[in-house]
């Protein structure tokens, strides 16, 4: 059996690499854009490529019976394609919330005819980098949203689940599942969180207005204005957790805490 996993230098991607090396399995192509600088595992066949050109494709799709698929929604039509020429049997995507950015990647496997999984993930927990310099300047980190509540999910947990799929797809082909991690926060509680992993006690300011606009196009650019606006968006619709990540993986997920303990360094 031949797995391919592409973006496998990715966040995500590489994780995905590692589970599956973990739970004992060979037969692992990895699609990344440069082999020589991925340090990857031996034992894993690296190859030249990435979804985002999809005429790099049909190389690493020779002989592929299932492919975990970074979400590149540009060329995910294309991709799928090729995957289904090839004779791929089970697609394991990772999109976000129906409906939204993502859904041009569950849209062309769907429409590809090749068994497929979704995976859904809510927001990163990683995302608490944008915090990071603060963090390491000082106990005060200034914010916008305080009150806003998700769920974020550690993509340790996502590529977990991922590999699980993959290896048993019969029990997966045509779900959906949408990845949180155990605990519905605020904004304000995850700075705690953080603080606590750290062993330091992290202030909350609320910034609102021109001043929380001005911070986020500092630290965003021209997507500022676009991350204020989901978050007040965020605000009348908080996202509850659910047990997915558990469920599937016969464990618990991790925790915001956990996950800022196993990553201080970004924070130090």
């Amino acid at each position: 059996m031949k797995i391919l996993v592409t973006g496998a230098t990715g966040n995500v991607g590489r994780m995905v690499v590692d589970e599956l090396l973990a739970l004992g399995v060979s037969g692992i192509r990895a699609l990344t854009v440069d082999p020589a600088a991925a340090a990857l595992p031996a034992g894993v066949e690296v190859v030249r490529g990435f979804v985002g050109r999809p005429a790099t494709m049909p190389a690493a799709l020779a002989g592929v019976e299932r492919m975990y698929l970074a979400p590149h929604p540009a060329s995910a039509a294309e991709v799928c394609r090729l995957a289904a020429e090839a004779g791929v049997r089970h697609i394991v995507d990772m999109a976000g919330a129906k409906g939204e950015h993502w859904q041009a990647v569950e849209d062309a496997v769907e429409a590809c005819g090749v068994a497929y999984t979704h995976l859904e993930p809510g927001e990163f927990m990683s995302n608490a980098d944008l915090w990071a310099p603060q963090i390491r300047a000082g106990d005060v980190v200034r914010d916008a949203g305080g009150d806003v509540v998700n769920a974020p999910v550690a993509q340790e947990d996502i590529a977990a689940v991922a590999a699980r799929v993959l290896l048993s797809p019969a029990d997966h082909v045509g779900r959906s599942y949408e990845l949180t991690g155990p605990e519905a926060l605020s904004r304000r509680q995850k700075v705690a969180a953080i603080g606590r992993a750290l062993g330091r006690d992290l202030e909350y300011v609320e910034l609102t207005g021109d001043e929380a606009r001005s911070l986020f196009t500092s630290l965003m650019g021209e997507y500022g204005d676009w991350y204020l606006d989901g978050l007040a968006q965020l605000a009348g619709h908080p996202q509850p957790a659910v047990s997915t990540v558990a469920d599937l993986l016969g464990r618990p997920a991790m925790t915001y805490e956990e996950w800022a303990r196993r990553h201080s360094d970004l924070f130090r």
